[in-house]
């Protein structure tokens, strides 16, 4: 995971190479978006899929580094931009019956969120 913040308001973390496909990211994080740190908590850990908890990580990740590099209050902060992206796909081959081989493919994704104050940023 790489961190660093862009601003003296906004904090930002990103996930390279998770092994999970875009789409069943972005299910989740369609969710969250535009939420405050609280609520979007609450919502990650009542989602029964398994992508939940990746993302749950991030937002700990990201609400951790905000209050300890910036200062700033995790009561008082909110998701304002969280984006999936597509990364490489891992090739594998499995064995089969008389010596043929048939590929397996593993999508991964990065995912990017923004944790922003809500008394500085209106």
């Amino acid at each position: 995971m790489k961190k660093n913040s862009t601003s003296d308001t906004q904090v930002k973390v990103l996930a390279k190479h998770i092994c999970m496909s875009v789409f069943k990211a972005r299910r989740i994080i369609d969710q969250i978006r535009g939420r405050s740190y609280e609520e979007t908590l609450m919502i990650l850990e009542l989602m029964p899929y398994r992508a939940s908890y990746t993302i749950l990580k991030l937002v700990y990740s990201a609400a951790a580094n905000a209050s300890h590099n910036i200062g700033l209050s995790e009561a008082n902060s909110f998701i304002s931009k969280v984006e999936v992206n597509g990364g490489s796909i891992v090739k594998k081959l499995r064995p089969r019956a008389q010596g043929r081989s048939y590929s397996i493919k593993r999508p991964t994704c990065h995912i990017t969120i923004v944790l922003k104050d809500k008394s500085k940023s209106f």
